[in-house]
């Protein structure tokens, strides 16, 4: 390996490492079989990346001999290039997945949540559809990982994998749980707007805030 390619080892991003990760398997794939593998594992605890975020990588595993390719023949009515993962990209991805440095924290990206926190900017009745709108659709993806474990159970191969599924199961389990949770503190928060807003004086005007509730420049919560 030339030192160019060491430095491209080195600078590999998870990305590269779940793609080289799916051709870990047996058989041969093209860029669009491994993309459906991703939206039925991958996706369920991790992310799924774009088709063109997947030819990328696999460019990049081939420069660095981890993946190599054949095309196929004329047998077929249109020419597919089908990858496959190589002895060096084995050992790689087996020293990288064996890797006992910090994997780092999970990253959460909560778009409802994050509407939730600007909420005194919306109605109440909206924010409480939302999240019932975040539950349908949690249940639907709980299903669809049920539906992947069911169809990796009887393969030897694929038992890390339906691990890794069984974690997504009690993940959407507990988003479930979070989310009656919320709907409950939605309830709760609107019956004290509204005590809130019959202690207003006759007059309109609403009482001077302390000088605590006035942070001005400071954060809503200790850092």
């Amino acid at each position: 390996m030339t030192s160019s390619q060491i430095s491209k080892k080195q600078d590999l991003p998870p990305t590269a490492w779940a793609v080289l990760g799916l051709l870990s398997f047996p058989g041969e794939r093209t860029g669009y079989e491994l993309k459906k593998w991703a939206d039925s594992s991958l996706r369920f605890f991790y992310w799924s990346p774009a088709i063109s975020q997947i030819y990328a990588e696999l460019r990049r595993l081939e420069d660095l001999g981890y993946a190599a390719s054949v095309r196929s023949g004329p047998e077929e009515a249109r020419a597919k290039r089908r990858y496959g993962i190589t002895a060096a990209g084995r050992e790689a991805l087996s020293g990288w997945a064996s890797d006992t440095a910090d994997a780092g924290p999970p990253v959460l990206k909560h778009g409802l949540l994050l509407r939730i926190w600007l909420g005194h900017l919306a109605d109440p009745e909206r924010l409480r559809a939302m999240v019932e709108d975040h539950v349908e659709r949690t249940r639907g993806e709980l299903a669809a990982v049920r539906e992947a474990m069911a169809h990796a159970a009887d393969v030897p191969e694929w038992a890390f994998p339906v691990l890794a599924l069984r974690w997504s199961e009690r993940q959407h389990l507990a988003e479930l749980e979070l989310a009656g949770a919320l709907l409950t503190d939605l309830r709760e928060a609107g019956i004290r707007a509204a005590g809130a807003g019959r202690e207003t004086p006759a007059g309109g005007a609403r009482a001077p805030r302390t000088a605590a509730r006035q942070a001005g420049g400071d954060a809503p919560t200790q850092g």
